[in-house]
């Protein structure tokens, strides 16, 4: 059992290594609406599995969230408890000049709330500081896409940083 003051320490709330594709008996789950072609190193867990490698694509280490060029793609992060965000880092992926990155994306939290976050082609997390109060669950979607000539933007970690809620 874990202590009270574990559970009140503050800590990446999203990440999980073992997070299955799929298998939502495990939290923090992450789950999209689409992966670049059903393939492993794209798919929605890469982007809570702990791995910042963000260089490359398309083998170990270099796994992240593919949306295969969809621009409604959704990614969502289900908690599985209710927690307290304070801080949203994203590390995108900078296989430059292969890829493409966001210049905005919405965060939307369980609760009703919403953040939209402006972001630039940095290799290195991007840090957001968010008050949304308890959520269980929280989607990035409407991704718009920097002008350039690749259309390959992707998302290689999402962090959630804060506290659980005790029970």
């Amino acid at each position: 059992m874990a202590l009270p003051e574990e559970i009140a320490a503050r800590k990446n709330l999203a990440c999980n290594p073992y997070d299955q594709h799929g298998d939502t008996g495990f939290y923090p789950h992450a789950s999209a609406n689409v992966e670049t072609r059903g393939e492993s190193v794209f798919a929605a867990r890469n982007a809570i599995d702990g791995i910042f490698e963000n260089t490359a694509h398309g083998e170990y280490p270099y796994q992240s969230w593919g949306i295969n060029r969809d621009s409604e793609a959704a990614l969502t992060i289900s908690f599985g408890r209710e927690i307290l965000p304070d801080k949203i880092r994203l590390t995108l992926r900078g296989d430059y000049p292969h890829d493409n990155y966001w210049i905005s994306a919405q965060i939307d939290f369980s609760n009703g709330t919403s953040e939209t976050l402006s972001l630039t082609n940095s290799l290195l997390p991007q840090c957001f500081p968010v008050h949304p109060g308890a959520i269980t669950s929280l989607t990035i979607s409407k991704l718009i896409q920097a002008d350039g000539p690749s259309p390959f933007p992707a998302l290689t970690q999402i962090e959630v940083w804060g506290s659980d809620i005790p029970k």
